[in-house]
């Protein structure tokens, strides 16, 4: 898909999303419930990509970006007899 189209497609949704928000205070009380529960689930989709992202990058980075010493892999060397 060229960069055109998908702008197109992307803007294609952003007018509906506004269509439907400019009709919802006119709609029924089971059109409202449906678009609420999608809309839920679209920001609980969002924040929990959001809290796994940081929380790999923690866990890889550590606190100020520099790696976590305990994720370290040591390599263990028989002893010399």
């Amino acid at each position: 898909m060229s960069s055109e189209g998908f702008l197109k497609e992307v803007q294609d949704i952003g007018e509906k999303f506004l269509h439907k928000l400019q009709n919802l205070p006119k709609a029924e009380p089971v059109e409202i419930a449906s678009f609420s529960v999608v809309l839920l689930f679209i920001v609980t989709v969002l924040v929990l990509t959001i809290i796994a992202c940081s929380c790999c990058c923690y866990s890889c980075c550590g606190c100020g970006g520099r790696p976590d010493p305990r994720h370290r892999k040591s390599q263990v060397r028989p002893a010399a007899h």
